[in-house]
């Protein structure tokens, strides 16, 4: 066995130095970034008698507050990468995700923590609301990459594009639920004790105010960055890349004092500020700084949930657990995702892959850290191996087929493009 503060800090150094070479090493490989650390955070949390037990149960706090950093640099990267402006038609296909799939996957996980897993009703919803959201923190391999600089480049394909706005916003709207769980396990299932409160303050009132914030906080940075009169205080100019970190924690702070959703309010802050000057070099230098951050708290997140399966997170794993996990990354989000986009504008690739791609990770880690601090839910641990499953599950099944998937799609779209330029009257507009 290791043992030793020496061997904490050699292993710190090796999983920093790995953070900086595995994305290249990895690029065309089958293997994620993230089943790295998975699997380095248990063979370490094995052989490593000096680290600490990592289960959450035992430190809800650092859980839920490490987690949560790591959802906020992540949507502050996701909003400044989008090179597509903000539209109804432009963003058509993000909608139908948030409008369809996600309400409709909500549905089937609740029904089938009631029916398959004995849960109450309260911990279905809860279980429903922490596996809503997509991950802008693990999906890197399925999301766009850094902004463009060239206002006539090619915008981001239609698959890429609506993984990465979709993380970027359901992180946000599934919070109402999880207050929802909240509510009931306070006050019971009858809707006359909590139902009122929770339209007006927890839907209605919060995600107004996340919006609101986000685009008020977004409009005062972009116009510091890029008109302010004064050189000092024209940002763009001096290429301070960790403004980009004062963005993010600007708009969540000033929005979870005024009792809104801090996460919408981060990347509606980064979408505001990436709409001003699109082809200015600067979107590049924030994201690339918010990038290697968030590489760096991931890897800190992945290295601990490791640790926290090798310490016993899924020993109790029961097989109806394991079946509703399976259920959801490979039938209720591929299923829901492809009736969202039936009646879309994508190709049938696109559509397969954007269905198929429901990354779920950090995000779902917070909320259940969150809910179980504020309500009372009867078996915690429970909850957390059946969340617990469907991350690791998640990490592995996207993990292995997000690179050759991609790579397909890229292949396909580069083909279609050639004979295009082959053949000028065949339609350049068909998707792949």
């Amino acid at each position: 066995m290791l043992d030793g503060p020496g061997a904490v800090y050699a292993a710190c150094g090796v999983a920093a130095v790995a953070a900086a070479y595995l994305p290249r090493l990895l690029n065309r490989s089958p293997v994620s970034m993230p089943m790295v650390f998975l699997a380095a955070g248990v063979l370490a949390f094995v052989l490593i008698e000096a680290l600490p037990n990592a289960d959450p149960l035992e430190y809800p706090e650092f859980t839920l507050h490490l987690t949560e950093l790591c959802v906020v640099v992540s949507l502050m990267g996701a909003g400044l990468a989008l090179n597509r402006p903000p539209g109804w038609r432009r963003w058509s296909t993000t909608w139908r995700l948030l409008a369809v799939t996600m309400p409709l996957s909500m549905l089937a996980v609740g029904l089938l923590g009631g029916w398959l897993l004995g849960l109450s009703a309260a911990a279905s919803v809860l279980l429903a609301a922490a596996l809503a959201p997509t991950d802008p923190v693990l999906a890197s391999e399925v999301q766009v990459g850094e902004p463009n600089e060239d206002p006539e480049a090619a915008d981001e394909d239609e698959a890429r594009f609506a993984l990465t706005s979709e993380a970027g916003l359901n992180d946000g709207l599934a919070f109402p639920f999880v207050y929802a769980a909240v509510a009931i396990s306070l006050a019971g299932v009858a809707p006359s004790g909590w139902l009122a409160e929770w339209l007006v303050v927890d839907v209605l009132w919060r995600i107004s105010v996340g919006v609101l914030v986000g685009f008020v906080t977004g409009k005062a940075l972009r116009a510091m960055f890029f008109s302010s009169r004064s050189s000092h205080f024209k940002l763009a100019e001096q290429s301070e890349g960790f403004i980009a970190l004062a963005a993010t924690f600007l708009a969540y702070g000033v929005a979870e004092l005024a009792e809104g959703y801090g996460f919408i309010a981060v990347f509606i802050c980064a979408c505001t500020i990436r709409a001003a000057e699109r082809n200015h070099s600067y979107h590049g230098v924030l994201h690339n700084y918010v990038e290697q951050l968030e590489r760096l708290i991931t890897v800190v997140v992945l290295f601990l949930f490791g640790g926290a399966v090798a310490n016993g997170l899924l020993t109790d794993l029961r097989w109806p657990e394991v079946v509703v996990a399976l259920a959801f990354l490979l039938v209720i989000r591929p299923v829901t995702g492809l009736l969202a986009l039936s009646r879309g504008g994508t190709g049938p690739r696109e559509r397969l892959a954007i269905a198929f791609f429901g990354v779920r990770g950090v995000g779902s880690l917070f909320y259940v850290a969150y809910a179980l601090q504020e309500g009372d839910f009867g078996d915690p641990a429970g909850i957390w191996r059946v969340v617990g499953i469907v991350v690791v599950g998640s990490v592995l099944i996207h993990g292995i087929s997000a690179t050759p998937v991609m790579s397909h799609l890229d292949r396909s779209r580069q083909n279609k493009a050639e004979r295009c330029d082959e053949d000028p009257a065949s339609p350049a507009s068909i998707p792949v």
